[in-house]
């Protein structure tokens, strides 16, 4: 398995494509006007509580206020705001928490409005997002990521990642970690930290406790609501939480943006840097690697699979709603429970994916092609939940129900990928639109693949003349790629009656080949 990290830099924005041997498995957008990420830290004053609620709307600058509720605060709250009073005033300077007596902790079924009052100051940090119309979501449980470990201010607490499976080396990091973490702070171990020696644990540690000093220094006499802690820019947190060994190479098209994401993995995997290469062509990036392309096909309402099998993707308000079709799968098999099996197989893979990909949250329900068998649907259900155990984004799965629907809940943090893929039409008035013509192509292409390997020597496709011109057009075009995949000539006629989207193959005898 390769992966590739493929990054394009523009004057306001910086676009990230993870690919998965070739294949796009994520995309992700930094703009600059984003002032609100998941991760940053701001002191801001609680504008009203809401106990019907149990929670507090609290202004840190956005339009709307944000939603801070009783279990996102933390069991260490009071500790927190007298530790922000005391710093804010300047009366307290020393920032290590050994000596600073902590309070009596909330009770975790309590009332808001005991917890926290109106204009009190507070530390907040972003844990959702602003999505659609609501503001972002905050906690008062703050925590500084790090490559191998998080640091959690006000907590005693060493977690190990759920990941990492031997007990044995869950007790070594224990251990380890328990012994360089000061008095005050709590500490996550994350999974990349397995096999990691102390060394590169405390450098990661002294890291994360130098960012929360800084954090803390601007904390006298800083104006309500401001931002005292951002998260790392995109590039360095992406690489933070997903690069492992399997990468294999990451480029980048901006020399400024090369040389910081070079010293960044030249910091945390030196034997990886050389794979951080610069871009350097008249050819866009995403044109170079097949990142546009694979936008267009895989973006639409209508996602086109392998051996003619696609998805229907529809969002409305409370969840998103996807349905399996076999296409021309059907008339393939030996039986329609095979051809079920099949099809729901190839379409879990890439359910996944898409899940990824436009980073789709909330509730999610898949309507699969039903199958009779109790064998085959957990077969579908244990190859849904592998394909998906790479999701950072937590998530979960429900069994098979019995009409065959399979619900999903996945955390959303931040607003989902929306790329528009739908052009207008040339043939229809008023605006109308159609899919782009380029996410027609690889399922004639994949067509046709089938019908040489049927043997048939003669092909003619008939389709639109917007089509055929573009399958036909330029130097390579497209039909001679293909004959010098195939060595076979595909002749193509135009046709004003077809539809944008519309195609169909003849033999050599002028009878339609139904696939």
């Amino acid at each position: 398995m390769n992966k590739e990290l493929i990054i394009r830099s523009g004057s306001s924005f910086v676009d990230f494509a993870l690919l998965k041997d070739g294949k796009l498995i994520e995309l992700q957008k930094d703009e600059d006007d984003n002032k609100f990420s998941v991760g940053d830290v701001f002191i801001a004053k609680t504008r009203k509580s809401v106990p019907g609620l149990n929670a507090a709307f609290v202004n840190v600058g956005y339009e709307k206020d944000a939603f801070l509720h009783y279990h996102d605060l933390g069991p260490k709250l009071p500790s927190l705001l007298k530790f922000v009073k005391r710093v804010s005033t300047g009366k307290l300077k020393d920032y290590s928490l050994k000596d600073f007596p902590f309070e009596k902790d909330i009770d975790k079924n309590g009332s808001i409005a005991d917890a926290i009052k109106s204009n009190q100051s507070t530390l907040v940090q972003i844990v959702k997002e602003p999505i659609s119309t609501k503001g972002p979501r905050i906690s008062s449980e703050i925590s500084i990521a790090g490559r191998y470990i998080v640091l959690v201010p006000f907590s005693d607490r060493i977690s190990i990642s759920q990941k990492i499976e031997t007990k044995e080396e869950k007790d070594r990091l224990k251990r380890l970690v328990r012994s360089i973490t000061p008095k005050g702070f709590g500490v996550i171990v994350r999974t990349v930290a397995e096999g990691k020696k102390v060394a590169e644990l405390d450098k990661d540690l002294q890291n994360l406790l130098g960012r929360w000093t800084a954090m803390c220094k601007k904390l006298h006499k800083a104006h309500h609501p401001s931002k005292v802690l951002g998260e790392m820019n995109k590039a360095s947190s992406i690489l933070r939480d997903i690069f492992n060994d399997t990468f294999t190479s990451i480029i980048v098209d901006d020399e400024s943006l090369y040389i910081q994401i070079k010293d960044y993995v030249q910091e945390i995997a030196p034997k990886k840097e050389s794979i951080v290469k610069l871009y350097q062509s008249n050819v866009p990036i995403f044109e170079k690697f097949g990142i546009e392309r694979q936008i267009k096909t895989s973006f639409g309402r209508t996602v086109s699979m392998a051996k003619g099998a696609y998805l229907v993707i529809e969002h409305t308000e409370a969840l998103h709603v996807i349905d399996v079709n076999s296409g021309n799968r059907s008339n393939k098999a030996k039986n329609q429970e095979d051809t079920a099996l099949e099809v729901n197989m190839i379409s879990a893979t890439e359910m996944a994916r898409q899940l990824r990909l436009r980073d789709m949250g909330g509730i999610i329900v898949i309507d699969f092609i039903d199958m009779g068998s109790a064998e085959n649907r957990k077969k579908l259900f244990n190859h849904l939940r592998n394909e998906m155990k790479d999701d950072r984004a937590k998530h979960k799965i429900l069994p098979p129900s019995k009409f065959g629907l399979i619900q999903i809940t996945r955390q959303r943090v931040r607003p989902e990928m929306n790329i528009k893929t739908r052009e207008e039409n040339p043939d229809g008035v008023n605006g109308s639109e159609v899919e782009a013509p380029i996410s027609i192509i690889p399922k004639i292409a994949h067509d046709l693949e089938t019908l040489f390997k049927k043997d048939y020597k003669k092909v003619t496709l008939n389709t639109h003349p917007f089509i055929a011109a573009y399958l036909t057009k330029g130097f390579p075009s497209l039909r001679s790629k293909w004959y010098f995949e195939h060595k076979k000539w595909v002749k193509i006629l135009p046709r004003d009656a077809y539809t944008y989207l519309e195609y169909h193959f003849f033999d050599k005898d002028g009878n339609e080949i139904r696939l």
